[in-house]
């Protein structure tokens, strides 16, 4: 069956799929937001159960000592 084809239909689609591709973008920048956001938290995570990075991170600049030489 032929179909009447007048040109409205292409802008339709066009503006469709214009819609479809911004919502796809915005999609895609939430779900990298969201794994930059874990993969900072594991990072965090693997290194604050070293003991030693969490004493220098939060010890004040003038209570850190670097070691003294053996007499």
């Amino acid at each position: 069956m032929a179909r009447y084809f007048d040109g409205t239909q292409a802008q339709g689609n066009s503006a469709t799929r214009t819609k479809r591709q911004q919502e796809d973008q915005r999609r895609m920048e939430f779900r990298r937001a969201i794994e930059t956001y874990a993969e900072q938290r594991r990072l965090l995570q693997e290194t604050g159960d070293d003991a030693e990075l969490n004493y220098w991170q939060a010890a004040p600049a003038g209570a850190r000592q670097s070691a003294r030489p053996a007499p």
